[in-house]
């Protein structure tokens, strides 16, 4: 049922008082579900049986309408869910999340998987999207065995963020359709709604007013009465007035006839069917689906839950797509309204997926009339409402009051998915995550240091314009890991902030001519080969200039990467420090060596430099 907190070879209650565990390399970690159900206790099934419930009255009438985003028959979004709900009780690692049909997934499937098909949704479609639904569970298999769950942090939140509401207009686009009833025809999201502004005297008007009444029925529902199900209402509602007043014969469209019987789980017929074909949109699917689940997942974790597992969530997913193809179905994520439906009714493990999967097979064998009088428009309407839903506006203000520039990646990933297919948004997506990433270790941030009257240590002269330098000596940091992307700015950027106290001299501004460039290191947590060649040549330099380099706050796994190197054999072992106070008071003694007095002003710095202990060492 649902995972539990797992801690190595020992029982301990979680805030809830349910156990937690960890057996590592053992089946309770491979299906966590079976150990829960173990450790099950009678006062959690109250609240599982009524978290089920809820979210079934919330689930039927959407994953009906996501069947259809994906170009299918509405009870397909029936059949999708059941394998699903009951293998993520199994094995999925957190106790909240609903796996299923959800928005993206399906919106990917029809861009995807429809031009496999001949470009167009046939009669050959529903089986290539059983197959890709298996393709996908293939890949996160994949995954899970060679530990790939590090990909979930590959899209940053900005990217996300862009990437969804992306996804969450072509979603509104692609039931333009459905809520006017007339037939929008265009390859691209601009050419459909440029159709339906130059056509809107063909607007079935019963039917964009049933798609209106059920849009504003959710908002209501959402503002007043969240708890209750309202898009099961909405529906029956809706299902209702087409009834009455007749509205079929004015063109009003229903569902119709909804199979009674649940298909008998097959592995899917492979004849004619190129698996390598489905390969690029399944590998598209998994790296949004399995994202969906990661972040959902962690985003309503508590301490009472389990801690998410990356890894798990893989095999968890991918078994999940194999069960909703054998079952007639296409790819499934998990939906995160479901999700915290669960939440909000206090779930406490993933009993209520298996009470969920009941009522859907229950209402597929019973309530089958009922479902076939569901009009399309209020399906594309309640689409349409989850889609507003996934445009978040709050974040997109966050991330602007954080950092335009990533308010520009959010937009600029958003404008991706709209004029790109869903795939290469997904690549676009990713490349400007990793792009993102690039230009800050490239471009870092790098600060002059010195000592603020009234604060310890040494800070950035940017910040405090009160600041006071060491006469003599730069300390310098540099904000990143040294890499070849970095080597040729570090160098540059090293060597102007030497140049820029040495012409404070020339000028004719008070100061010490520069004699030491001390690297503060303790950023720098990796450098490479390129890196060491740029810090030797900029050693180089600066002592062409009758400048000495020094180092401090090295990492012992640097400064065994610089030792392989050769560089600490030619810049000297007495000019490496451990900490600044060492390197600058190491400077001190340098220069009264040198010149027979401590350096001009030094005893007037803000902050008192006091010598080190006669038994510390000196330097590293």
């Amino acid at each position: 049922m649902a995972t539990l907190r797992r801690d190595h070879h020992r029982h301990e209650a979680g805030p809830a008082g349910r156990p937690r565990h960890r057996w590592p390399g053992t089946w309770r970690e491979v299906l966590p579900g079976v150990d829960a159900a173990r450790h099950y206790r009678g006062a959690w099934l109250r609240r599982d049986v009524l978290a089920g419930a809820t979210v079934t009255a919330y689930l039927i009438p959407q994953v009906m309408a996501y069947a259809e985003v994906a170009g299918l028959p509405a009870v397909t979004g029936l059949w999708a869910i059941i394998g699903p709900l009951l293998v993520y009780a199994l094995l999925g690692s957190s106790t909240s999340l609903s796996v299923g049909p959800e928005s993206t997934t399906a919106l990917m499937t029809a861009a995807m998987v429809a031009p496999l098909a001949g470009g167009a949704i046939g009669s050959g479609y529903p089986r290539l999207a059983m197959l890709t639904a298996i393709v996908v569970g293939l890949v996160c298999l994949l995954g899970w065995l060679a530990r790939l769950g590090f990909l979930a942090d590959l899209l940053s939140r900005p990217v996300l963020t862009g990437y969804m509401a992306g996804i969450a207009v072509l979603m509104m686009v692609s039931q333009l359709g459905k809520v006017t009833g007339m037939r929008v025809p265009g390859d691209t999201s601009l050419d459909k709604a440029s159709y339906l502004g130059s056509h809107l005297g063909a607007v079935n008007v019963p039917t964009l007013l049933v798609a209106t009444g059920m849009l504003l029925a959710m908002i209501a529902w959402r503002r007043w009465v969240p708890t209750w199900p309202g898009p099961l209402l909405g529906m029956l509602a809706a299902a209702g007035v087409v009834a009455v007043f007749g509205l079929s014969r004015h063109g009003v469209v229903v569902i119709g006839e909804v199979p009674r019987t649940l298909p008998v789980p097959t592995w899917p017929d492979w004849s004619g069917v190129d698996p390598w074909s489905l390969l690029p949109a399944a590998l598209g699917l998994a790296v949004v689906g399995y994202s969906d689940n990661v972040l959902t997942a962690r985003a309503l974790a508590t301490d009472e839950d389990c801690e998410v597992d990356a890894n798990q969530e893989f095999l968890a997913l991918g078994a999940a797509n194999i069960a909703a193809g054998v079952m007639q179905g296409f790819p499934v994520s998990s939906s995160a309204s479901r999700s915290v439906i669960a939440k909000t009714m206090n779930a406490s493990t993933q009993l209520y997926s298996v009470v969920t999967a009941a009522m859907v097979v229950g209402t597929v064998l019973f309530l089958g009339p009922v479902l076939a009088s569901f009009p399309a428009a209020a399906l594309g309407a309640l689409v349409m409402y989850a889609a507003v839903r996934l445009i978040d506006l709050a974040e997109l203000r966050r991330i602007r009051r954080f950092r335009v520039s990533e308010l520009v990646l959010a937009l600029a990933t958003t404008v991706s998915v709209l004029v790109f297919d869903v795939l290469s948004g997904i690549g676009v997506a990713v490349a400007l995550s990793l792009l993102d990433l690039l230009r800050r270790i490239a471009d870092p941030h790098d600060a002059v240091l010195g000592y603020v009257p009234g604060i310890a240590g040494m800070h950035d002269i940017d910040d405090y314009p009160q600041t006071r330098q060491v006469p003599g000596l730069v300390v310098y940091r540099y904000d990143a890991p040294l890499c070849f992307a970095n080597a040729h700015n570090f160098r540059v950027r090293a060597l102007g902030a030497v140049a820029e106290a040495q012409q404070a001299t020339v000028e004719g501004r008070p100061g010490e001519p520069v004699r030491w460039f001390l690297l503060n290191a303790e950023a720098n947590t990796e450098v490479d080969l390129t890196s060491v060649d740029a810090l030797e040549s900029l050693r180089a330099e600066l002592a062409a200039q009758g400048v000495q380099v020094a180092l401090t706050r090295v990492k012992q796994d640097v400064r065994d990467q610089l030792n392989a190197a050769g560089f600490l054999q030619r810049l000297g072992p007495d000019r490496v420090f451990m900490t600044l106070p060492t390197a600058v008071e190491g400077y001190r003694r340098w220069y009264q060596d040198q010149f027979s007095v401590p350096p001009p002003g030094f005893d007037a710095l803000p902050t008192p430099i006091a010598d080190p202990p006669t038994d510390a060492p000196r330097q590293a």
